[in-house]
């Protein structure tokens, strides 16, 4: 079983400039040793359910300690199965197109 989670989070309460906040929860995600791909408006994250879930929690545990709202999305793709998704799935839209 495969899990990709698209996630976003940042501080709402932080001013214009929340990139320091994004660099620490990448730092978290960095450090789970999971898959994952930073995109300029979220990270995807592969893995088990359980462990993908646990570092977006990591990632909020860590920015409510010194922010007030939070502000976290996420889109979830499970499907039973193999892994390396987050480079097949790409690869199988741009193999449609001809490269």
């Amino acid at each position: 079983m495969s899990v990709i989670l698209e996630m976003s989070i940042f501080p709402m309460d932080k001013g214009m400039s929340v990139s320091p906040y994004v660099a620490r929860a990448l730092g978290i995600i960095r450090a789970s040793g999971l898959e994952h791909r930073l995109g300029p408006m979220g990270t995807c994250i592969e893995g088990q359910w359980d462990e993908v879930m646990a570092v977006a929690g990591d990632c909020l545990r860590d920015l409510q300690q010194d922010c007030e709202r939070v502000y976290l999305n996420m889109k979830l793709d499970w499907r039973r199965g193999g892994d390396g998704r987050l480079d097949a799935k790409p690869a199988a839209v741009l193999d449609k197109l001809g490269g």
